[in-house]
């Protein structure tokens, strides 16, 4: 009979890993089906994107969905699976109010890890070639205090995300950030870029002395080997949209295939089976519950 799933604390997976020499490695997922695949393939966390909920939704990530949309695919993903979720929360979705309802809602959901930005709201997705203005540092480390005060459990995780990078303002400027916002009461922070290698970060690690666990997203410097990531200081890797991409392209030829050719007979040695659906369904679990 299915039974509802158990899961450590994303707090409690960081602990044990920084006790190995290794790091979490989390990887972007929109919905419960991803999280299972993910934590099949043996991933510490899963990472509820918002940038993936959105695109899911064939919407921009420029705060045009709810909370309770993003809450409700962070929801699901995390009754499914054994594994943490680590949920995307923008920009807290509005100010310190929003910031506190927000981490009672995610808390009650069963979240134990949300990760905030210090961009404006609304926010525009980060690879976007637009302006990417920050919220003044004090006004942010406010919303760190409000979320940290609302926490019900001390499981709870926050993580703190700079895009002072992404925004131009330099190493220092991060490093001034993130020290403020590790002073505000962050458990970690997420140091951001959209530079084509990881020389900006690696300054930024060199100089952090680990005040805090460091979480990075090498999307746009892939080479960066999770071994060398944490030689390097990094304690979270997140590959943030890797399997969106992966589905796009891979829906996109499946279905280019079958109306090209008239028939699957190309694509089945390579697609999974129904019976591998079923797998994930539990179906099996599900059907004794006809006879109990």
């Amino acid at each position: 009979m299915p039974k509802p799933v158990s899961h450590p604390s994303f707090r409690s997976v960081l602990a044990d890993k920084r006790a190995l020499g290794a790091a979490v490695r989390v990887v972007g997922v929109h919905d419960a089906l991803g999280g299972r695949l993910a934590e099949a393939a043996g991933f510490d966390a899963a990472w509820a994107s918002s940038l993936e909920v959105s695109a899911a939704r064939c919407l921009p990530d420029a705060s045009i969905l709810t909370m309770t949309e993003y809450l409700e695919a962070a929801a699901h993903t995390q009754k499914a699976i054994g594994i943490p979720v680590v949920a995307d929360v923008d920009t807290g979705y509005g100010n310190n109010l929003n910031v506190a309802h927000m981490v009672h809602e995610y808390e009650a959901a069963g979240i134990t890890a949300v990760c905030m930005e210090d961009k404006l709201f609304p926010k525009m997705n980060t690879f976007v070639a637009t302006a990417q203005t920050l919220l003044d540092t004090d006004a942010f480390c406010s919303k760190i205090k409000v979320a940290k005060d609302a926490q019900g459990s001390d499981d709870f995780f926050f993580i703190a995300r700079t895009e002072a990078l992404i925004d131009g303002l330099g190493v220092q400027t991060a490093l001034e950030r993130c020290t403020a916002y590790v002073e505000a009461g962050a458990d970690a922070v997420l140091i951001h870029s959209k530079s084509q290698t990881k020389d900006e970060v690696l300054e930024f690690l060199g100089l952090w002395n680990d005040r805090a666990p460091v979480v990075v997203v090498p999307t746009t410097y892939p080479d960066w080997h999770v071994d060398d990531a944490v030689k390097d200081g990094v304690s979270t890797v997140i590959y943030a949209n890797q399997g969106l991409r992966a589905t796009v392209s891979t829906l996109r030829d499946t279905y280019i295939s079958i109306l090209r050719h008239g028939d699957t007979t190309r694509l089945e040695d390579d697609i999974a089976s129904v019976e591998d659906i079923f797998e994930l369904q539990q179906l099996a679990d599900w059907r004794k519950l006809e006879s109990a």
